[in-house]
């Protein structure tokens, strides 16, 4: 591999360890084990070919292809619906997913995982020269996602009754969030939309890590 590849390779790896590492360190009780957290990252990596898949499919037959709820389907729902139907499978009802602060760690992740893969996809495909926009907008709003993911499920799972509507909503939330990312990123002025929309994003997934964080007792 030569040096120029090797550069891509850690220019798209190096925001996805630094967004990994500021969640899991902002965790304010006892650390999650890694080896967990890096098995629940493969599986969002290995998520990346199915999707896609479907996604050619959907393109070949013209579904939605000229409608404004194309994002809605081929990047909200496809993407979020395969990490919450994963997420419910392997994390939500394993022994260390014991604290609401730990369905942020794993929700951002799994999430993490899908971003890795499609983020060296891109570099290599396009250069270099896009890895800062990569970070900063799909990069990072997949990391946000899977957070609101993560925190609704450690909701679901710890403190509150109404655990179904907590299971939908980190569903439907993420669905609706990357949708709104995916059509403002196709429209002409799309950096006047997109950079408010990230702000308050960040803002909002801050707030929900001090939520998460606040509720130390066990159920």
């Amino acid at each position: 591999m030569g040096l120029s590849r090797v550069a891509i390779l850690i220019t798209a790896v190096a925001p996805i360890v630094a967004l990994m590492t500021y969640i899991y360190l902002n965790k304010k009780v006892e650390l999650e084990p890694l080896n967990l957290i890096f098995r629940v990252f493969v599986v969002g990596s290995l998520l990346v070919f199915p999707i896609m898949f479907v996604q050619y499919g959907l393109e070949q037959e013209e579904v939605l292809m000229q409608s404004v709820w194309k994002p809605f389907l081929f990047a909200g729902f496809l993407e979020e619906f395969f990490k919450w139907f994963f997420f419910m499978f392997i994390v939500y009802k394993h022994e260390n997913f014991d604290h609401h602060y730990d369905g942020i760690i794993y929700g951002v992740s799994l999430s993490l995982g899908f971003a890795t893969v499609e983020n060296i996809i891109y570099l290599f495909s396009n250069g270099i020269e896009i890895a800062f926009f990569r970070a900063v907008f799909p990069v990072s709003s997949h990391a946000l996602f899977g957070l609101i993911m993560g925190y609704y499920m450690g909701k679901a799972k710890f403190r509150t009754k109404k655990k179904r509507l907590s299971i939908a909503l980190a569903l439907i939330v993420p669905v609706f969030l990357h949708g709104i990312y995916g059509y403002m990123v196709n429209l002409q002025s799309w950096l006047y939309g997109l950079l408010p929309f990230m702000i308050v994003l960040w803002v909002l997934s801050i707030q929900l890590i001090r939520l998460a964080n606040k509720h130390h007792i066990r159920p």
